[in-house]
């Protein structure tokens, strides 16, 4: 995860610049996609966890080169975040007191200034050098275990007391109290009255990704003309055989089919992401929905994405231009031959050659530790 993470971050920063990447940070569906093209199951609260620290393992040691540093994280890694951004600033001219001021802000927004029932225990702070941040935090709702996750960009932060979130994601839980909404102005005033404390905290209501209570991706979840797009360029002879030209690379159908959803994630527009399941068939899940993770897939769609990027460093920029024209020809797949997926059918093919190509869940690992365990207790007993 840390290694294709970081892979399609570099793309996204090479093809449109930082301020574009920590954009893509602040959309909730395009952070949900990533975080299912990465391999985790695409609607948990562990999402938000697992792709972060993915991420800062992966940016923080490329600074030099990428000019970004992830701060923070879940729980005792959080209360570090005001101290490792006031050491990103004496490496970058910045003012580490004022990012610290800001860090604690954006925290105590959410955390007090929105009475939803969520209390904070993941922040995360993604800096450029240039000054430019996100912020992604994550609540958890301990009586019904429910997670909300909230996003910031500095360029869209005009107050931090009235609107300053580009998204919450959430399931809705009934009325709140946003002191941050723009309508709580009088509520500011009458409380700072009484307290002589600023309270802030905003929810936008704009767009709204909302995760289902089941883990398996359902019809429901997916937009099939799309997927069905990804899956004949990837399976249908003529199309296939253009698509892994665009690449130069001769690339099979399962590869093919991975990459023209990471291609999607680097260059489709904010509308494309508004069924994030989707992107679970690029390298499925980790508990096994829609599929396993077929590890020989991923490992050849991170090899031939290293390679594009490692080429265009030296001015070779054809195989990485290779994947915009990819998502290009997706589309155009999609508006013009108006394909639906056939949804129980691709999964059952899925989970049918799984084996060949590695498949692996998080619970392999558990029951070989168990049957590990099993056979030492046996052989202690046989002794």
């Amino acid at each position: 995860m840390t290694l294709l993470g970081t892979a399609i971050s570099e793309c996204v920063i090479q093809a449109y610049g930082p301020s574009e990447y920590l954009t893509r940070l602040s959309d909730p569906f395009w952070f949900q996609a990533l975080g299912a093209v990465m391999g985790m199951d695409w609607h948990s609260s562990g999402i938000t966890t697992s792709v972060l620290g993915a991420l800062k393992k992966g940016l923080n040691p490329r600074f030099p080169e990428l000019g970004f540093t992830i701060c923070g994280g879940r729980g005792r890694h959080s209360r570090r975040t005001p101290d490792e951004l006031r050491n990103f600033a004496s490496h970058t001219g910045l003012d580490g007191d004022d990012l610290a001021r800001t860090s604690r802000l954006t925290a105590r927004v959410d955390n007090n200034a929105i009475a939803d029932g969520f209390q904070i225990y993941l922040h995360s702070f993604v800096i450029h050098k240039s000054g430019e941040w996100a912020v992604v935090q994550q609540g958890m709702n301990e009586a019904n275990l429910l997670a909300r996750r909230y996003h910031w960009h500095s360029a869209a932060v005009r107050d931090f007391v009235s609107e300053p979130h580009t998204a919450i994601v959430g399931k809705p839980q009934g009325t709140i109290l946003n002191l941050v909404d723009a309508r709580a102005t009088e509520a500011q005033h009458a409380l700072l009255e009484i307290a002589q404390e600023p309270v802030q905290q905003s929810l936008d209501e704009i767009r709204k990704l909302v995760m289902p209570a089941h883990h398996d991706v359902r019809t429901e979840d997916v937009d099939l003309k799309r997927l069905g797009a990804v899956l004949a360029v990837a399976h249908e002879q003529e199309l296939r055989d253009f698509a892994s030209l665009l690449l130069v690379e001769g690339l099979g159908p399962r590869t093919l089919q991975s990459l023209a959803l990471v291609a999607e994630v680097v260059h489709g527009a904010p509308s494309r992401f508004a069924d994030p399941a989707r992107f679970s068939f690029a390298h499925g899940g980790k508990d096994g929905h829609p599929f396993p993770v077929p590890l020989k897939t991923y490992d050849e769609s991170l090899g031939v994405l290293r390679r594009a990027l490692n080429e265009a460093k030296l001015g070779h920029t054809e195989k990485l231009d290779g994947f915009r024209r990819l998502d290009r020809l997706t589309r155009n797949v999609e508006a013009k031959m108006d394909p639906l997926a056939d949804f129980s059918g691709s999964i059952a093919h899925e989970r049918e050659i799984s084996p060949s190509l590695g498949g692996r869940t998080v619970m392999d690992d558990r029951f070989a530790k168990k049957r590990s365990a099993a056979k030492e207790q046996l052989s202690l007993f046989a002794k």
